[in-house]
């Protein structure tokens, strides 16, 4: 015999309808005004610099030239008067930190156990150094560590950029061992970004831990640090960018973001 299972089971005439539709729009209408108006309170300078800062044709070559001075000056109009923090982001296209292989090419152990260096199985090809010594952190993500700085200067005046605190706080807690020193990164023959410094644990190495956190689109922004002082209209932020970056071999992309609150 059919079984009927208890179960409810609305009848959706019009007007019930109707009325569903009115009550989550009264719900939801407050919510996108309280939305609209705060994004509003955001300002944001995009400036996209990897095509201007490569004065060759030959981009691969330019930037894979270890002897090649890469500093380029980007100068931005400030639109209104802008609030600190500040915050300075890096903006990378056509990235695939999603990618199942990059995604995996890391070792969780290692990053945060002392006593795990050896733990380098899912890393390879990023595993081992060619004597056959662990690499610490090792793997594709750590590999290819950003490594473009930015020097600010407003109306010609130089300004700090704080680098503290840019990383979440339960990744340096829980995820990266504040008894665990980088070792032999980037000591192979193909250089893949950034290098660490070998006297700071892995829980300090605040860029590491942001860069680290994956992103699930192939454009993404990452906290790069801090203005921690307001910004007028019409001043004039000056950038030294050091241009070491690789996006060019896969077609990528590069802008730095500022993203300003207004006052």
């Amino acid at each position: 015999m059919q079984q009927e299972l208890p179960a409810c089971k609305p009848l959706l005439t019009p007007a019930i309808v109707i009325s569903a539709f009115l009550l989550v729009g009264i719900i939801f209408v407050p919510v996108g005004l309280a939305s609209l108006s705060a994004s509003q309170e955001i300002v944001e300078l995009i400036d996209r610099y990897d095509t201007t800062c490569v004065p060759m044709a030959d981009k691969v070559g330019y930037i894979q030239d270890s002897k090649t001075d890469k500093s380029c000056i980007r100068t931005l109009t400030v639109p209104k008067h802008m609030k600190s923090p500040i915050q300075i982001y890096y903006q990378i296209g056509d990235f695939y930190q999603n990618h199942r292989r990059y995604v995996k090419s890391r070792s969780d152990k290692q990053l945060r156990y002392k006593n795990a260096a050896y733990f380098t199985k899912d890393c390879e090809p990023e595993g081992y150094t060619a004597d056959g010594v662990p690499i610490v952190p090792c793997g594709l993500i750590a590999w290819s560590l950003f490594n473009d700085t930015y020097t600010i200067s407003v109306n010609k005046k130089a300004i700090g950029v704080n680098k503290k605190d840019i990383a979440w706080q339960s990744d340096k807690n829980k995820k990266f061992g504040s008894d665990v020193y980088p070792r032999n990164f980037q000591n192979g023959n193909l250089i893949g970004g950034a290098k660490l410094n070998e006297s700071i644990p892995l829980s300090e190495q605040e860029d590491l831990i942001v860069w680290m956190r994956t992103a699930a689109l192939p454009t993404f922004r990452k906290l790069y640090g801090r203005i921690e002082t307001d910004i007028m209209a019409n001043d004039q932020l000056t950038v030294v960018i050091q241009n070491n970056y690789n996006t060019y071999s896969f077609g990528g992309s590069k802008a730095l973001v500022f993203q300003l609150h207004l006052g």
